[in-house]
């Protein structure tokens, strides 16, 4: 438990419910059920074993931060909790709720022992990749996925590397459980999506291309779509990730809607697997400013760092399509 004040209130809170929820008790020492409730959440810290986060703060002494939370979600009265969870205030409860009722409200935002531990697996995981280690943290990534099953990152991670190893099938296993998802046109999930079009991509080139004979055919017409997209999916097969897309990009550029955009949509799932993800915000600490002007009770968005190799291929899409 954290009591939460001006100084700490945005490393503690906001960037703290980046790495995992944070329930803020809003309290006063006046406050009779605040002082029956103030046990049984601590009580609840313990028993959830690190699943979440209780902090505290003193209506009385941090107004700056009890009041604003009270107008955001309408509420006159405490005990006030809230709970933070991806930087922001997502939901909360008012009064000496009874135990049961708070276990059902923190089971719908803490996650559950294996979810965690997939997280877990998941971080380390990622300090591998970017190690380079791929073969450890395919590892990793197992566990996590047998862990949970649900965890989309620990999924696609563990794909992605499944196939930068070469293991086609167990690949294609794996990905059977999002297969829909990633079909789905309305819902579509757009890294599993590109994942499915790699899949593809491996499973042709498993098949057998001559990549001689497309370049023949090729230079002899260069209007063969069709031979310049199979050349592509060998290139995109071997990571080769920029070949490809200048194959698929002379397609766009003479046709782009030859098979229904099939050059367009490959060429965008390619940038979707070099795209890093969103880098975590850094924490923070406020300021004699943001006391003034009003405290930001939601984390900062973050962009992700820009990759001078994925801009130059996305002007050119640009370039083409336009």
């Amino acid at each position: 438990m954290i009591d939460i004040t001006l100084q700490n209130f945005q490393a503690e809170l906001i960037e703290g419910s980046l790495q995992q929820p944070v329930l803020l008790d809003i309290w006063a020492p006046w406050c009779g059920p605040c002082k029956v409730l103030g046990p049984v959440l601590e009580k609840l810290e313990v028993a959830y074993a690190g699943r979440f986060k209780l902090a505290k703060v003193n209506a009385d002494e941090v107004p700056q931060i009890s009041d604003q939370l009270s107008q955001m979600f309408g509420v006159r009265s405490i005990p006030f909790c809230v709970m933070f969870a991806g930087g922001q205030p997502v939901d909360g409860f008012v009064g000496n709720v009874p135990e049961a009722q708070i276990r059902e409200f923190l089971d719908k935002h803490v996650p559950s022992g294996e979810a965690l531990e997939a997280q877990e697996e998941v971080a380390a995981a990622e300090e591998l990749l970017a190690e380079g280690d791929v073969e450890s943290a395919l590892v990793k990534l197992q566990h996590a996925v047998e862990a949970d099953p649900s965890n989309e990152t620990a999924r696609f991670d563990y794909i992605k590397a499944l196939l930068e190893l070469g293991d086609l099938a167990a690949a294609q296993q794996a990905f059977e459980p999002v297969a829909a998802k990633a079909a789905d046109t309305i819902t579509r999930h757009a890294r599993f999506a590109a994942l499915g079009h790699w899949l593809r991509a491996c499973q042709r080139a498993s098949e057998g291309i001559d990549a001689a004979a497309l370049q023949a055919a090729i230079a002899s017409n260069k209007r063969d779509f069709e031979a310049r997209f199979t050349l592509a999916q060998a290139r995109w097969a071997a990571h080769d990730f920029t070949g490809a897309m200048d194959d698929l990009l002379e397609i766009i550029m003479r046709d782009k809607s030859w098979n229904e955009g099939l050059a367009r949509i490959s060429y965008v799932a390619i940038l979707e697997l070099m795209t890093k993800p969103v880098p975590k915000a850094p924490a923070g600490k406020a300021t004699a400013d943001d006391a003034k002007s009003g405290l930001q009770l939601a984390g900062h968005t973050v962009l992700p760092p820009s990759d001078p190799l994925l801009d130059q291929y996305r002007r050119k899409l640009s370039m083409a399509l336009n």
